[in-house]
């Protein structure tokens, strides 16, 4: 059975995905699930609640299979890579710490591609180490 190779956009598809995901749930503008659904519950309509399970469904897929890839300390590293970043930002005066809205915004990417990340490693470990990983094995 042939497979598509893995590259870079490979890992820009999973980013985007990671990135609707992510800000369709909540973003600082009032387009997003959360407003939506606030604005909505004295009367909720079943809409709200459909697209609710499917958000979280896409919630558990991506958040279990990051964490599952990445194992613990492959998320604390990315965390602290997370944090280094913003650190690196605020330090050399490159974002206003005021603008509570582009640190949304920077906090929603740097999630976005943590999660993104979790979704590749398998792969780039793959091709880094020429190993791959077998969690379950059909019989």
């Amino acid at each position: 059975m042939a497979t598509a190779a893995f590259g870079l956009g490979s890992v820009g598809v999973r980013f985007l995905f990671a990135l609707a995901l992510v800000c369709l749930t909540w973003n600082p503008t009032r387009f997003n699930y959360v407003a939506w659904a606030q604005a909505q519950w004295e009367n909720l309509a079943p809409l709200v609640l459909f697209v609710g399970i499917a958000l979280l469904a896409g919630w558990l897929f991506f958040v279990r299979t990051a964490a599952h890839s990445l194992g613990a300390l492959g998320l604390v590293l990315c965390l602290a890579l997370a944090g280094t970043v913003f650190w690196t930002l605020f330090y050399f005066d490159l974002v206003n710490r005021e603008s509570t809205t582009l640190l949304s915004w920077l906090v929603l990417i740097a999630f976005s591609a943590i999660l993104a990340v979790g979704m590749s490693w398998a792969h780039v470990r793959a091709r880094l180490s020429g190993q791959a990983t077998v969690d379950e094995v059909d019989r």
